[in-house]
């Protein structure tokens, strides 16, 4: 564990923003934080974005001690302070690289439908959301990030039916693009990078803007609703 729960990296013109808050890469209100405070550091006409994890550990999704606390108020703001990090990601103007380094449960499934590009490794480790089994809601704001992303085949079983995907098997479902022995990660991660990084600047902005566009406003929108609730 880093002094910071989220850090970010240069590798030439690669931004690498690295979670770890020493156990599950919980989506708190510190993190959130820690995450927007190093996206503020990473160029948006040039180069590219890799966003990793802890060894094992990617993302377990949002801090169930706040969602247990029963603290409503606290509840309410870590969780719009998650999606609307979850929708800056996903808007994000440059390529971004999920480099997914172990498990990534409930909300580190829905940071990987954010990524243009997500690399898993070899192990037993799961992704995938797991609410229904949790007696959660999934609200608007993160359920247009899977429907978008996870194959038609797999849209039922992912998404009412919380099936939990090793990581092989999640290439079917949509939800990652590639699987590598764990010492291969950074270096796969990295040569995508490189290469999605010669995306011409606005070409890759604009494009990238349009081809979202209908999902990224049922995103926004719903977060503006439940900021009313």
């Amino acid at each position: 564990m880093t002094d910071s729960l989220a850090t970010l990296t240069q590798q030439d013109d690669i931004s690498i923003i690295t979670l770890d808050d020493g156990k599950a890469n919980v989506f708190s209100e510190e993190m959130t934080k820690a995450i927007n405070n190093c996206l503020d550091q990473v160029p948006t006409e040039s180069g590219s974005l890799i966003i990793t994890g802890r060894p094992g550990m990617f993302s377990a999704g949002f801090d169930l001690k706040v969602i247990s606390s029963g603290d409503i108020p606290k509840i309410k703001k870590m969780s719009l302070s998650g999606f609307k990090l979850l929708s800056r990601i996903f808007s994000f103007p440059r390529p971004i690289v999920a480099a997914c380094s172990g498990h990534g449960i409930a909300l580190g499934t829905f940071l990987l439908c954010c990524c243009d590009y997500r690399f898993g490794v070899k192990g037993e480790f799961l992704l995938g959301a797991n609410e229904m089994r949790t007696n959660m809601v999934i609200p608007t704001p993160i359920l247009e990030l899977i429907k978008f992303r996870v194959s038609p085949s797999h849209k039922y079983r992912s998404i009412l039916g919380a099936e939990m995907y090793p990581l092989e098997k999640a290439i079917d479902a949509g939800l990652m693009d590639q699987v590598v022995d764990p010492d291969k990660l950074m270096v796969a991660a990295v040569e995508k990078a490189k290469d999605l990084a010669t995306m011409g600047h606005p070409s890759y902005t604009l494009t990238k803007a349009l081809y979202i566009k209908d999902v990224a406003d049922s995103i926004d929108s719903a977060i503006k609703d439940l900021e009313t609730q």
